[in-house]
């Protein structure tokens, strides 16, 4: 009898556990990105002031295994799961994985290329290779940017072209810190701030008086003329940023009235290696 009833409680015992095992939560996903900000803050690199980066691709090499050890918290990620966070929470998980998984295209041939096109062929680009599994889906950069993090009526936020990251010199600034929720719509104030600070990519030219912009401001024009924050026009966001782009005030004027003239600059696809150790 007494073997019995021991028998019995050690069943109980071991259904109870599993009952724990089956009901219990999965562990909750980190939404300081811990993981990518600290391979961020040990390996980007800030230029021009703070207005520009680049990245130590070796370094992040040779700690590959921490990287891709954070893209498997992305990946464990379930589209329930994530339609059940705040909107910052979900645009800051996007973008960070935009950037993460394209330093991981980057570092699949890295050091034998000078820019992240050699990644792609005649037929298709680097964008389109369906390598990153996200969301119930493999999908490529351009899904994760054009399909989700662009898709029309969920963020609208054009300031996300200053915060997504296409590991290149003409991109803007990859940051040295990680997007997170409490802190994105700072964030990406910031990052456009110093992209059109930045005289290299986007500036006033007072004595011709013509506005120099990244291709940027063209390829998305329609985002920025959306009507986010009340801006309406490039015009508008121009004269928004007038004092990041040095403006003066013939071109304040002309801005106001509508007689601003923009060019597009050629894009710097080189890749924004900075090399060295970490």
């Amino acid at each position: 009898m007494t073997i019995g009833r021991r028998s019995s409680a050690t069943l109980a015992l071991t259904l109870a556990l599993l009952s724990l095992l089956v009901t219990a939560p999965a562990q909750a996903f980190d939404h300081s990105h811990r993981a990518w900000d600290e391979l961020l803050r040990r390996n980007v690199v800030l230029t021009a002031g703070g207005k520009a980066s680049q990245l130590r691709y070796a370094a992040v090499a040779r700690e590959r295994a921490a990287l891709k050890t954070y893209l498997g918290t992305l990946s464990a990620v379930a589209p329930a799961e994530f339609e059940r966070w705040s909107r910052a929470q979900r645009l800051a998980f996007l973008i960070n994985a935009y950037n993460a998984y394209t330093v991981e295209l980057v570092l699949t041939r890295y050091p034998g290329l000078k820019s992240i096109r050699e990644l792609g062929s005649l037929l298709s680009s680097p964008w389109k290779k369906k390598f990153i599994p996200l969301l119930g889906e493999t999908r490529s950069l351009d899904d994760l940017e054009h399909g989700l993090i662009r898709a029309p009526g969920v963020y609208d936020d054009p300031r996300i072209h200053a915060a997504v990251n296409c590991a290149s010199a003409g991109c803007p600034t990859l940051r040295n810190e990680a997007f997170v929720a409490e802190r994105l719509d700072a964030q990406l104030d910031d990052g456009l701030a110093r992209f059109l600070s930045d005289p290299s990519r986007n500036r006033y030219d007072s004595a011709r008086g013509v506005f120099q912009l990244s291709s940027i401001f063209k390829w998305y024009r329609d985002d920025f003329e959306k009507g986010h924050r009340g801006i309406a026009s490039l015009a508008a966001l121009l004269a928004r940023y007038a004092e990041q782009l040095a403006v003066d005030a013939a071109g304040r004027q002309a801005l106001g009235e509508g007689r601003a003239k923009i060019e597009f600059l050629d894009y710097d696809w080189s890749l924004n290696d900075a090399g060295g150790a970490s």
